[in-house]
């Protein structure tokens, strides 16, 4: 829905989008701040400040008077009650959360899935909690768009999933099966190439220009890449796919999967079938493997971390990143010894490569993914205030 403002229309747009996009990704900002992060003058930045407000994207906050001299900047805030509906389909559960454009989790749900899920059932089960909330807890809340983090090749130009080989999807319209399902715009990525803006933004990889992101999942390993402050995509946005690189393995009987690629080695399959786990969320797998005193647990933990840092050496080579971050099940097995997983990459890759290499865990754990949807899902807002009513 729109106004009698032209979408898109001039400075003024382009304007409104900076200052939304700033307390969206900076939390809370005084007026003062934005004037001087903005250069507009202060008469400009409360004109678009008021803008933003009628339009019931952001709120004015009274500031904190202690310590302060003189007459205090009213602080801004993004919205809890502009809302994005966030996905991340998996071979075991959808997780779908709510996220307010000030990034608070209104809500959260995981749904067990006993079977592959196909796109249509997924489409219906998110119309359904869709519906389900809006009657409920986000009743006063406006909720503006859809994004779904899925677990495998996803074409940029028009959300096609041309194939999630875990999920059993190949050229699946998941972005049309999901909008029309639920009557509300619809973005599709995939789950790592949103997790890396998510943590380049909001987490461990925040401030950082090259940043390497694997994500560990039920359905593999996939990756995000930041390279001079930008998100790669490739040509068709495919790029990151590290699961599907064929890992060497120095140590014969290291190997699992004959001439399977990295994610059938480094498999968070595997790592549950030790733990004797049918399955599991994150938190819960983290705290079984980190207190086993298992035989069984220990060494295969141990062989996935000397595979994973060797492919962790490859890309460190070939990209030569300042921060590799690790999420999912890859956060886990860095798990405790965070230098040793890091030593043991920089034994591998060219030392100029490595000399000043981190490796972090992603900080936005289990959030990480759906709060890349989200973010998939504000984009059009972000880019055009003035879009919504």
């Amino acid at each position: 829905m729109t106004d009698s403002h032209t979408p898109g229309d001039g400075v003024r747009q382009r304007n409104l989008s900076r200052l939304l996009r700033l307390v969206h990704q900076g939390g809370p900002l005084s007026r003062a701040t934005l004037t001087e992060a903005t250069g507009l003058n202060r008469s400009t930045i409360a004109d678009l400040v008021s803008e933003l407000a009628r339009r019931e994207l952001v709120v004015e906050q009274a500031p904190a008077a202690a310590g302060r001299v003189g007459r205090p900047s009213p602080v801004v805030a993004a919205s809890a009650d502009i809302v994005a509906i966030a996905a991340n389909p998996e071979v075991d559960a959808l997780e779908i959360a709510a996220i307010g454009l000030d990034r608070s989790v209104r809500l959260r749900e995981r749904i067990d899935l006993d079977h592959l899920a196909t796109p249509e059932e997924i489409a219906d089960l998110l119309a359904e909690r869709i519906a389900r909330w809006r009657g409920d807890t986000l009743a006063s809340a406006r909720t503006v768009a859809v994004g779904l983090a899925v677990p495998g090749l996803v074409r940029t130009l028009d959300g096609l999933v041309r194939t999630a080989p875990h999920l059993g999807w190949t050229d699946a319209p998941v972005r049309d099966l999901v909008s029309q399902a639920t009557g509300l715009p619809t973005a599709v990525g995939n789950d790592a190439s949103l997790g890396v803006i998510a943590e380049h933004l909001f987490g461990a990889g925040r401030g950082v220009d090259d940043l390497v992101y694997l994500n560990g999942g039920a359905s593999g390993i996939g990756g995000g890449l930041i390279v001079q402050g930008m998100a790669v995509g490739g040509a068709g946005g495919y790029a990151g796919e590290f699961g599907q690189n064929r890992p060497g393995i120095a140590t014969v009987t290291d190997r699992r999967a004959g001439a399977g690629v990295l994610e059938d080695e480094v498999s968070r399959a595997r790592l549950l079938a030790v733990a004797g786990l049918a399955s599991a969320d994150e938190p819960t797998l983290a705290a079984v493997l980190h207190t086993s005193t298992s035989p069984s647990v220990t060494e295969e933990v141990a062989r996935q971390r000397r595979i994973l840092s060797t492919a962790l050496a490859n890309a460190v080579n070939v990209l030569n990143p300042s921060v590799v971050v690790l999420g999912g099940f890859l956060a886990t097995l860095a798990g405790p010894d965070l230098d040793g997983l890091l030593q043991a990459v920089r034994a591998q890759a060219m030392p100029a490569c490595a000399e000043d290499l981190e490796i972090r865990p992603a900080l936005l754990a289990e959030d990480r993914l759906l709060v890349g949807a989200a973010e998939a899902a504000f984009d059009g807002l972000l880019r055009d205030p003035t879009t919504l009513a």
